[in-house]
């Protein structure tokens, strides 16, 4: 429709409807018991990876349930010191066998042998969290608070 002074066409108002989708609260809401328990079995299943499932379960759901911050920083301040010394350990067996491949190998076998102890103690945790008791590592240093 032409605008009778010479202007801009006029426009009917358009009327939009509120879209269906709505995005999540920045406040998540807590979890519940049995998710709690669940988080906090996946954090200390996931030292069998290392330590970043922990990591991110601690990140994720520390603030929406007590038994999961709890246990996911056990599980975490168990796996990461491991972690980092399987990954170093990983690297000078690569790097060390191309001048002393004998010596290279005791580094990939003490990688080996820390994530088969990390695996084991991973599950021993999982199992005492999954029947909803608290477990701690009989080793563990325990620096993130």
């Amino acid at each position: 429709m032409a605008n009778p002074a010479g202007g801009t066409p006029h426009r009917p108002e358009q009327h939009h409807e509120p879209s269906q989708y709505q995005g999540a609260s920045a406040n998540a809401l807590p979890l519940t018991a049995s998710e709690d328990k669940q988080w906090a079995f996946i954090a200390h299943c996931g030292g069998i990876l290392g330590f970043i499932p922990s990591l991110i379960v601690y990140l994720v759901f520390r603030d929406r349930g007590p038994f999961t911050a709890q246990e996911s920083k056990e599980a975490l301040n168990f796996t990461l010191p491991p972690t980092v010394v399987a990954a170093a350990c990983n690297l000078l067996a690569l790097v060390v066998s191309i001048f002393l491949p004998a010596l290279g190998s005791v580094f990939a076998f003490l990688a080996v042998a820390i994530w088969v102890g990390l695996t084991v103690f991973s599950v021993i945790a999982a199992i005492h969290v999954n029947r909803g008791q608290p477990y701690r590592y009989p080793v563990n240093l325990r620096r993130i608070h």
